[in-house]
């Protein structure tokens, strides 16, 4: 395996400097941990000291890029320093590499590390006092605890409050982007509910103003032309009322306005009558129980809607509107004479009925629209079927 130097890091390169400073300050001034008499004494002199110190502040320059190699080389010349007269720093420098080690290294590194210098803790406590029998052989597995299992065991506690907090962070991230999703879906959810509401409010009184206008603009009688111009007056101040009423509800955001009420089954029959007063002729049969408020809401948009495309593309023609509560749901049914127009469509057909299908499809129901044939001839029927929920209508 072919080891990647990097450049070491600016605080190994500060600790490994330090170290070979200070330990060679020590050795100058003859401060070893053994004198020249001890036994296990092997090499007497300064310049091993120096040596295995030179070695163990090398280690200190790979703690953080080659954790392992660098436990590996700092072991062997611990293991070393301790058949000379030795150097603190050398120690000291010996339990950041385990340390480092441990903070730095691969998983499986980190948690091997903490169970051998363990074993060798109590290795290096029982075996010395088996065999001698004195309490002082107690101080050797001290000492290996100390210069090993300590810093080893502090590494693997400092790793696990990292992991723990990359881990938090990584979960906070998570969460605000799954927050920035759902806002962003949010936005896209009531963009498009304003652009429903926002079509159904005012294509009908705009396709009436169209017809109108072109039947004023067309005929050359005054009481026609009259009639034609007060119906355009009325669908256009209605249009604009209820433009107005919307866009006021988009700026207001101290929310100290009370919510305008939405449209509701009983209001049919003025909307019929606006259609009657637009040219249809429109038959209503209504026969349902108290509903909940967004399916009463979705059958009356698709009633307003379907009424607007019959005044828009229908022949001339009856308008028939049902509404029949049933086994657990509410049915709406429009069915009007079909115009099959050859010429230009325009602007924003088709917008209509994707809005009632996506009004059917959030409340769980099936819609279908499309042309018939029936006893007096091509139709165009409009069919919605909105589930009512068990319990009482909110």
């Amino acid at each position: 395996m072919a080891l990647r130097l990097e450049r070491p890091h600016r605080f190994d390169v500060y600790l490994a400097v330090g170290g070979l400073l200070g330990g060679t300050l020590l050795a100058g001034i003859g401060l070893g941990v053994r004198t020249s008499r001890d036994p296990i004494t092997l090499f007497d002199g300064p310049w091993p000291v120096l040596a295995l110190l030179a070695v163990m502040s090398g280690c200190e320059l790979l703690r953080r890029t080659a954790p392992r190699v660098a436990l590996l080389t700092g072991t062997v010349a611990v293991t070393a320093d301790l058949m000379t007269q030795g150097n603190v720093a050398t120690l000291l420098m010996f339990t950041d590499v385990v340390y480092a080690a441990v903070l730095y290294g691969p998983p499986a590194s980190a948690r091997r590390i903490p169970r051998i210098t363990g074993l060798l803790t109590v290795a290096g406590t029982v075996v010395p006092f088996a065999v001698w029998r004195v309490p002082e052989a107690l101080l050797i597995g001290l000492f290996v605890g100390a210069v090993s299992f300590g810093p080893a065991a502090t590494g693997w506690i400092v790793r696990n409050h990292r992991d723990a907090a990359e881990a938090a962070q990584l979960r906070a991230e998570q969460t605000a982007l799954l927050a920035e999703m759902d806002r962003t879906q949010a936005v896209a959810s009531e963009r498009a509910r304003m652009a429903r509401e926002l079509h159904d409010m005012v294509a009908n009184h705009l396709s009436a103003i169209a017809i109108h206008s072109t039947a004023a603009l067309s005929l050359d009688d005054p009481k026609t032309s009259q009639d034609a111009l007060a119906v355009i007056r009325q669908n256009s101040v209605e249009g604009l009322s209820e433009m107005r009423r919307l866009i006021g509800i988009l700026r207001d955001s101290s929310g100290d306005t009370e919510p305008v009420a939405a449209p509701t089954l009983d209001g049919l029959g003025a909307l019929v009558e606006g259609a009657r007063t637009n040219g249809l002729d429109v038959t209503l049969d209504v026969t349902h129980e108290a509903v909940p408020t967004p399916v009463e809401l979705a059958a009356y948009r698709i009633v307003q809607e379907s009424l607007t495309n019959a005044l828009k593309h229908g022949s001339p023609g009856r308008v028939a509107v049902v509404l029949a509560q049933r086994d657990g749901s509410l049915t709406v049914t429009v069915t009007s004479p079909f115009g099959d127009r050859d010429g230009p469509r325009a602007p924003g057909s088709g917008a209509g009925l994707v809005g009632m299908r996506e009004r059917v499809a959030l409340l769980g129901g099936v819609f279908e629209a499309a042309p018939e044939d029936s006893a007096d001839g091509k139709i165009w029927a409009v069919r919605a079927t909105l589930p009512l929920p068990e319990g009482d209508p909110v």
